[in-house]
Parts: structure tokens; C-alpha cells; sequence
């Protein structure tokens, strides 16, 4: 029986292997070029009106 060494005590290499088992599978999906299909309700970060001043001259 293996003493217990907490994950955080364990050397790189040791890390490396149990993190390589936990990780999932793709089932040959490339997460690169996956296409997510938009929400309409998503936040969007271009202003609704770019070329509108808000100065109120």
C-alpha cells in the first residue's frame, strides 16, 4: 500500500500523471474550430452606436 502524499506536496512529474487521467476526451472534436452558435441574449462589447458623441455639445 502506497503511503498518502497530498497533491500538493507531489513532485511535477507525479502532478503531470494524475492530471493526464483526469482530463477527458474530445472524441475527435477539434475545440479550435468549433463553432458556437450565438446567442441572441449574449453580452456584446461593441457599442450599439459607435460613432454617436455623448458630449451633449
Amino acid at each position: 500500500m502506497e503511503k498518502f502524499v497530498p497533491y500538493e506536496k507531489l513532485s511535477k512529474k507525479a502532478k503531470k500523471e494524475i492530471d493526464e487521467q483526469k482530463r477527458g476526451d474530445w472524441d475527435g472534436v477539434n475545440p479550435v474550430t468549433k463553432i458556437i452558435e450565438e446567442n441572441p441574449k449574449a453580452y456584446k462589447r461593441k457599442p450599439k452606436h459607435p460613432n454617436r458623441s455623448d458630449d451633449w455639445e
